[in-house]
């Protein structure tokens, strides 16, 4: 199984998803508080199981509610996938990816892990 791991940063707090391999499957954005941080790692749990995906690399893709997998291009021409909460906030984006199966290959690997252990580094 995976795990949060909670860091502070210079400004707040942060937090990676990882696989039970080690490597980081999403990111969080930073956090002003250690409890605000805590809730991003509950919003995962709670949202991605249930989350759509939303192929923004495919045109005329089909606009999904939230919360959704939103999976695009960046401007390195790789794949990307950010979860958004219900509300439209950014929840955790991935690394780049060199193939969309990569991509959603990562995004199930969070679904798999949205019930992972919370470590906090502090």
């Amino acid at each position: 199984m995976g795990k949060y791991v909670i860091k502070p940063t210079a400004s707040g707090f942060h937090f990676t998803l990882k696989a039970g391999n080690g490597e980081v499957i999403a990111s969080s954005q930073t956090y002003k508080t250690l409890d605000g941080c805590r809730n991003g790692t509950q919003s995962i749990l709670k949202n991605a199981p249930v989350a759509a995906i939303e192929d923004q690399t495919v045109e005329g893709f089909a606009v999904e509610k939230n919360p959704k997998f939103e999976v695009y291009k960046d401007k390195a021409d790789e794949f990307r996938f950010r979860l958004k909460a219900p509300n439209g906030e950014i929840i955790a984006s991935s690394e780049g990816y060199k193939s969309k199966a990569g991509c959603k290959n990562g995004i199930e690997s969070v679904r798999k892990n949205a019930d992972s252990e919370v470590v906090e580094l502090l």
